[in-house]
C-alpha cells in the first residue's frame, strides 16, 4: 500500500464525525498523555515507600476492584445525572486522587486512594461510551469508538515514554502532573462538550415522566439489564476475552523471566502493544469497518487465543513480541467492535447503565485475572496459564458464533436501514430547499419583469 493511499484511507477514517466527538477524543487523548500514576504505581511503591512486592499487587487489584463498584455507579450517574456531569465529576475525583498520592504516604492511606481512584477512573468510562453513542449516527459508532481507543492509547504510548524520562523530577511530581492533566480534561468537557442525554431518559420514552414523577431512565437498573438476554450473553462473552486480554500482563513477565530473559527484555517486548495500536489502528479500522460485528468478535477471540496460547511455545524476545502482536490485533478489533455492540443492544434511555454493566466485565476481569494468573504460574506452571488462555479465546469465538449471530446481525441491519434513512432525509431536505430557493428567484424575477 502506498503512502498516498494511507493518506487517503487515515483521511477517510477520521472524516464525518460531528465536532463534538473531536473534543472528547481531545479531552481522551490529555487525560491520558497525563496517566503516570497506573504506570508507575508499583515501582512507587517498592522503591520510594519500601513496600513489598505483594503489597505493591494488592494495590494494584484494589483499583480493579474499585472498578467493579465504579462502572455500574457512572453508569447510573450517567442516565440520572447527565453525561456531562458525570464526566466532569469523575474527572476530578480521579485529579484529587492523583494529587493525594502525591502526600499521602501511609500504606493504608495509599491503599485506599488507589481504591478510590479506581471507582472515578472505571466511572467515567461509561459517560464516555454513552456521549459517543449520541453524537455519533448508528452506522459510524464502531469507527468512533476506535478512533477513540486510539486517543487512548496515543496517551498512554506519550505519558510511559515522557514519565520514563521526567522520572527524575520523582514520583510526586508525576502524579501532580497527572492531578493536573485530568483536571485539564473535565476543563475541556465542561466548556467544550454539550449534554447528550436523550429527552427520554428524563421524561420517559412517551415524552412526558409517568404518573410517579420517573423517568424511563430512573426505572432502570442493573438487574433490568441483565435480565437483557443477548446483552447478558454479551458481557459474559466480554469477560471470557478480558480474562484472556489481562492475563498476558501479569503472566508474561513471569513467563519470561522463568525462561532466562532479561527483566528489561520484558518492556521492550510489552512496548509492542502500544506501538501496534498508534501505528495500526486507523488501519485496522478501515479494513473492519464494513464486516459483521460478530465475525469480528469471533475473529478477535481466536487472535486473542492464538497470541496467547502460543506464548507457550516462544523462547525468545522476538518470539515473545510476535504473540505479542497476533492478540494486539485482536484487542484492536475487539474493544470498539464490542462497545459499538453494547451500544446498539442499549436502549437509549439505558446506554449509561449499559455502559456500566459491560464496564464491569473489564473491572472484574482486571481484579480476577492478575490473581489467578500469578496462582497459575506458581502452581501448574505458565504452559497451563497459556493452554488454559487459548481453550477460554477458542470457547469464547464460539459463543460469539452461536450465541449472538442473529442478535447483533439485526442490529447492524436497524444501523444500515437508520443510515439509509438518514441520507434519504438528508437528500430530500436538500432538495425542498433548492426548490424552495429556486421558487423564491423565479418570483423576484416576475414580480420584477
Amino acid at each position: 500500500m502506498s503512502i498516498d493511499s494511507l493518506r487517503r484511507s487515515a483521511r477517510t477514517t477520521v472524516s464525518g464525525l460531528p465536532g463534538g466527538f473531536w473534543w472528547l477524543w481531545l479531552s481522551t487523548l490529555v487525560n491520558r498523555t497525563g496517566a503516570f500514576v497506573l504506570t508507575f504505581l508499583s515501582l512507587y511503591l517498592t522503591q520510594e515507600l519500601g513496600h513489598s512486592a505483594w503489597f505493591a499487587g494488592l494495590v494494584v487489584a484494589l483499583h480493579g476492584l474499585g472498578g467493579v463498584a465504579g462502572s455500574p455507579l457512572g453508569g447510573f450517574l450517567t442516565d440520572r445525572w447527565g453525561r456531562r456531569p458525570t464526566m466532569v465529576s469523575m474527572h476530578l475525583a480521579a485529579a484529587t486522587c492523583a494529587a493525594l498520592l502525591a502526600v499521602v504516604t501511609s500504606a493504608w492511606g495509599v491503599a485506599a486512594v488507589v481504591l478510590l481512584m479506581g471507582v472515578a477512573m472505571q466511572g467515567v468510562r461509561p459517560s464516555i461510551n454513552a456521549t459517543i453513542a449520541d453524537l455519533v449516527p448508528e452506522h459510524d459508532v464502531r469507527r468512533a469508538y476506535a478512533l477513540n481507543y486510539w486517543a487512548l492509547n496515543l496517551g498512554f504510548a506519550i505519558a510511559a515514554i515522557g514519565g520514563g524520562a521526567a522520572i527524575v523530577l520523582g514520583y510526586r511530581t508525576l502524579f501532580l502532573v497527572d492531578a493536573a492533566a485530568t483536571a485539564l480534561c473535565a476543563l475541556i468537557v465542561f466548556l467544550r462538550l454539550p449534554e447528550t442525554r436523550p429527552e427520554a431518559a428524563v421524561t420517559g420514552k412517551g415524552g412526558a415522566a409517568g404518573s410517579d414523577g420517573v423517568g424511563a431512565a430512573d426505572k432502570v437498573s442493573i438487574l433490568t439489564v441483565l435480565r437483557d438476554a443477548p446483552f447478558r450473553t454479551l458481557v459474559g462473552l466480554n469477560l471470557l476475552v478480558c480474562l484472556v486480554f489481562t492475563a498476558p500482563w501479569i503472566g508474561l513477565p513471569l513467563t519470561m523471566t522463568g525462561k532466562g530473559l532479561d527483566p528489561s527484555a520484558y518492556g521492550i517486548v510489552i512496548a509492542v502493544n502500544g506501538i501496534v495500536i498508534v501505528a495500526f489502528q486507523l488501519l485496522v479500522n478501515k479494513i473492519t469497518e464494513r464486516r459483521s460485528p460478530v465475525a469480528l468478535l469471533a475473529v478477535s477471540s481466536l487472535l486473542f487465543a492464538v497470541g496467547t496460547g502460543a506464548t507457550a511455545l516462544a523462547g525468545t524476545s522476538v518470539a515473545f513480541a510476535a504473540t505479542v502482536i497476533v492478540w494486539t490485533i485482536g484487542e484492536m478489533i475487539h474493544v470498539p467492535t464490542n462497545a459499538a455492540a453494547t451500544a446498539r443492544l442499549a436502549p437509549e434511555h439505558a446506554r449509561g447503565r449499559y455502559q456500566g454493566v459491560m464496564g464491569m466485565s473489564w473491572a472484574v476481569a482486571g481484579f480476577v485475572a492478575p490473581i489467578l494468573a500469578g496462582a497459575i504460574v506458581d502452581g501448574p506452571g505458565p504452559n497451563v496459564l497459556w493452554i488454559s488462555c487459548a481453550v477460554i479465546g477458542a470457547v469464547a469465538a464460539v459463543g460469539y458464533r452461536t450465541r449472538l449471530a442473529s442478535v447483533l446481525a439485526e442490529a447492524e441491519a436497524d444501523a444500515v436501514t437508520d443510515a439509509v434513512t438518514d441520507a434519504v432525509t438528508d437528500a430530500n431536505s436538500k432538495t425542498m430547499t433548492e426548490a424552495g430557493t429556486a421558487d423564491k428567484k423565479t418570483g423576484t424575477a416576475v414580480s420584477s419583469s
